[in-house]
């Protein structure tokens, strides 16, 4: 089936990417997606050597062949080191089973676990792949809550494109369902009688989420390129099974191919291309629409974009932050003899605590094949990383004149693309406070509220508003909050991507090296950020001018960069919306508090 052919018939925009599929719906952590692909990847290639030793479109970005990421070496050397030691932790318990399912072109991760855990590295750390990946966004993609929410919206927003939405969303939540059934010829339905019901061929498949046979299958075709984009990857459906190749990071010499081939029906080749963001793009770079003769599709999500246009290109990959390098050598299948390195864990830190937290919570509700230790690494690991990785913050020209304090709050972005970036319910936001000598509170700004709701926001209390960005912070109901608003084509504030038209706001902070106006208008900069001087790539520096009055000295100063991955307005938004999926994800947001990260703070003490 040509599914690029396809999409050219319902996207009917110009310019140079007009080739941008409605396949991927809801993006995910964003940073999750494009280390599962190489995640993906490791679990099955360890299996063949497990078997015997081991704003509307603008100009397309360059081709991916210039600037390819350099700090990743080609994951071909063997170690001949030893592991020091194979004493770890006792391993997570798995009070449930992962999916062990064949179809017509892929398998289920339990048929490639067996042979790929209870891996450790050279410090004796417990790597296995199907244990750090069974707790991720990746695996429980097609079982996230805000997902099938948000997609149960969308189709009642607009029935006349169901068919699309639905498959513009198992494309990158249901990859293995979707990808069997349309070319099968056969819809690639998710609701009700779709791939959701229990009684449906191809349910096994769909709810492996983002799994090893569909990331390690991914064919090196016009990756980084339009026809890529919106879940649009390749994969070779005439090689028959045992023929079916699977690529990964290693070189894999004849008879380890063989056996593997033979055990799992796979095929194992080396494959660089599963270590470069161009294999990440295809479900992290995702349009939607046009839905009306004319229209333009909307960019709802271009984290690669973000990260080709800014300094990291050549320096690092979404891999090389997403999954972790382990430490030394690993022997990457039960019966493996040498230990390869580098090795990539499969741990795929992010920014989606919340959702984690929900999925930890109803594990049980939602099948999630993870127990409580699972998630507590996995949480613990993108705690770490939302941190250690992400941005700083830090307090410049702390001075009191009479009664106003005066100071500036400088936020560095330290990822690789716009943060937050990726689905635009995510939003950051500067949280300060001031003392005086007895500790009480003389000013605060973004205060945290029941509910993840932010103290000063405009739209929380009218959700036909929202907080602009401000060049200066004066007053306590201000508050600088990084965030995209979407507007509708009738001019109003929207939560519905299918509705949605325009960004009336995007101050997320840029990368290093990106430009406030692209070169590709589907990144600019969008509302008062724009004019801000003081808002460039990498960085915003935000004055702020207090009035302390006589409040007694010294005055303590405490600003931190607060992080939600569902704003409140996201979940406002859902209800009064009919259907069982947006019943159960309210009732889970009324129950799991949405509380916000601390991603940085900074604190100062003025006379």
């Amino acid at each position: 089936m040509d599914r690029w052919s396809t999409a050219m018939e319902c996207l009917s925009f110009e310019g140079p990417l007009i080739p941008l599929l409605v396949r991927n719906f809801t993006a995910r952590d964003l940073f999750g997606w494009k280390r599962s692909v190489v995640a993906v990847w490791m679990i099955t290639v360890a299996a063949a050597l497990a078997g015997c030793s081991g704003s509307g479109p603008a100009t397309a970005p360059p081709s991916p062949t210039t600037g390819r990421p350099t700090a990743t070496p080609p994951p071909t050397a063997t170690s001949a080191a030893q592991p020091t030691s194979l004493a770890s932790p006792a391993p997570a318990s798995d009070p449930r089973p992962l999916l062990d399912h064949a179809g017509q072109y892929f398998s289920t991760a339990g048929a490639c676990a067996a042979c790929h855990t209870s891996l450790h590295d050279d410090a004796g750390r417990d790597v296995s792949l199907d244990r750090a990946w069974r707790s991720t966004l990746l695996a429980n993609s097609a079982r996230d809550p805000f997902f099938l929410a948000s997609l149960r919206a969308e189709v009642q927003a607009r029935p006349e494109a169901r068919a699309d939405l639905e498959a513009t969303c198992a494309a990158c939540h249901m990859p293995m369902a979707y990808y069997t059934a349309i070319t099968q010829g056969e819809p690639a339905a998710v609701l009700d009688e779709g791939f959701l019901n229990p009684e449906h061929e191809l349910h096994a498949l769909a709810m492996d989420g983002v799994s090893c046979a569909l990331c390690h299958q991914i064919r090196d075709t016009d990756l980084g390129l339009a026809p890529s984009y919106n879940g649009g990857y390749s994969i070779d459906t005439e090689l028959p099974r045992g023929d079916r190749v699977i690529f990964g990071p290693y070189s894999v010499d004849p008879e380890h191919a063989q056996t593997m081939a033979q055990v799992s029906g796979f095929t194992p080749a080396q494959g660089l291309h599963l270590a470069q963001s161009e294999l990440c793009a295809t479900c992290h770079t995702w349009y939607v629409g046009p839905f009306e003769a004319g229209g333009e599709a909307f960019p709802v999500q271009v984290t690669y974009f973000e990260w080709f246009y800014s300094d990291y290109r050549r320096s690092q990959s979404c891999q090389d932050c997403h999954m972790p390098e382990a430490q030394g050598g690993v022997r990457i299948a039960a019966t493996s003899t040498n230990p390869r390195s580098p090795f990539a864990e499969h741990s795929f830190p992010g920014a989606n605590l919340y959702l984690l937290q929900i999925l930890n919570q109803y594990a049980a509700e939602l099948g999630v094949p993870a127990g409580e230790q699972h998630f507590a690494a996995t949480i613990a690991s993108s705690e770490t990383f939302l941190r250690q990785d992400t941005a700083t913050v830090t307090l410049e020209e702390v001075h009191r004149t009479g009664a106003r304090l005066n100071m500036e709050v400088l936020v560095e972005n330290l990822t690789g693309h716009k943060f937050p970036t990726g689905y635009p319910s995510r939003r950051a936001w500067l949280h300060v406070t001031v003392r005086d000598s007895a500790g009480q509170v003389v000013f605060e700004s973004g205060a945290p509220g029941p509910g993840g709701t932010i103290s000063g926001d405009d739209g929380e209390a009218d959700l036909s508003e929202f907080e602009v960005h401000y060049l200066a912070i004066v007053s306590p109901e201000q508050v600088q909050i990084y965030e995209t608003v979407l507007q509708g084509a009738s001019g109003q504030i929207t939560t519905s991507l299918s509705q949605a038209v325009n960004y009336l706001k995007d101050n997320r902070l840029m990368p290093s090296g990106a430009e406030k106006s692209a070169p590709y208008p589907d990144l600019a900069v969008r509302g008062r950020a724009f004019e801000d001087a003081d808002f460039v790539d990498g960085s915003d520096r935000l004055p702020y001018s207090i009035d302390v009055g006589s409040a007694p000295g010294p005055l303590s100063v405490h600003v931190e960069l607060l992080y939600q991955s569902i704003g409140t307005r996201w979940i406002v938004g859902l209800e009064g919306v009919a259907g069982p999926e947006v019943g159960q994800f309210l009732n889970y947001a009324g129950t799991v508090p949405n509380n916000p990260s601390v991603v940085a703070s900074a604190e100062a003490s003025v006379p």
